[in-house]
């Protein structure tokens, strides 16, 4: 699941959702999984069903589960994560030269 110390978007959340239906999984199990309200889960559940990335099975008490097209989606959504971990680490790099570049300056400046 996602880092719980940040905000989670609106995309890992559903990553979160598919992950923990993984195979079949009952309601509960995964608003535990994700922690999430039972009112937010539905609102994921209900979203995820429509987009086709969650099938339902059962009649009494539902289980979710992903379909072709949310394992796809569960694919695309980690390549990109790191993708993005990868940018932003990226940024925090160069950032981090630009600050020693400053810092450069201001030494000559001292002088």
């Amino acid at each position: 699941m996602g880092d719980r110390s940040k905000y989670r978007g609106r995309l890992q959340i559903v990553a979160d959702v598919l992950t923990a239906a993984g195979k079949g999984s009952r309601k509960t199990h995964i608003m535990f999984r994700c922690y999430l309200s039972h009112k937010v889960l539905c609102k994921y559940l209900d979203e995820s069903v429509r987009a086709d990335l969650l099938r339902v099975n059962g009649p009494s008490e539902p289980i979710y589960a992903l379909t072709d097209k949310g394992k796809l989606f569960l694919e695309r959504f980690f390549e990109y994560s790191e993708r993005r971990r990868q940018m932003e680490q990226s940024i925090k790099n160069i950032l981090s030269d630009e600050t020693t570049l400053e810092q450069m300056v201001r030494s000559c400046e001292d002088h």
